[in-house]
């Protein structure tokens, strides 16, 4: 066990009001357009049940490698601690494919910043594992991606138009 704790924490500015932002988390037919997505997976399950003591499961199916045809399903699991709407999500969170169930903690805080624009910051608190500390960056980049994925649910007509 290392000392530290692991904190990653990301930020993300949105021309949108902060309800539209945090609605979006708690929507499971926008829920799924960004949340644990990646490049090369699809999302196949999506439940939400948007209260404290509720949860969610997102189920990402992935190919296993490069060049092969097999797959795996990524089960990330969350347990509700606070809904502040619009301000504040608060989850416990688990990503059980990779044989840990061991929770974390995830903070989702949304700042407006007038009423067509708001700042989101999420801060994931990963513990104090070797774990934690090696799955650190891949982290980072997970949410990053995340919370840009966001940008495009929010907005879908404006992908790849040059501003």
């Amino acid at each position: 066990m290392s000392s530290s704790p692991v904190l990653v924490r990301v930020a993300h500015r949105y021309s949108a009001p902060a309800e539209r932002v945090f609605d979006a988390w708690l929507t499971p037919n926008q829920a799924s357009r960004f949340l644990f997505r990646t490049r090369t997976g699809n999302v196949m399950q999506c439940e939400i049940h948007p209260e404290v003591g509720g949860g969610f499961t997102v189920i990402d199916r992935r190919p296993a490698a490069d060049g092969e045809e097999s797959v795996f399903d990524v089960v990330h699991m969350g347990k509700y601690v606070e809904i502040s709407r619009p301000r504040r999500l608060v989850f416990d969170f688990s990503v059980l494919t990779y044989g840990s169930d061991d929770h974390t903690r995830v903070t989702v805080d949304i700042a407006p910043m007038g009423p067509m624009a708001c700042e989101l910051t999420l801060t994931h608190d990963m513990g104090t594992s070797e774990h934690a500390h090696a799955m650190e960056e891949s982290s980072r980049k997970g949410w990053t991606n995340m919370l840009a994925l966001l940008e495009r649910e929010l907005f879908p007509r404006r992908v790849g138009v040059q501003l």
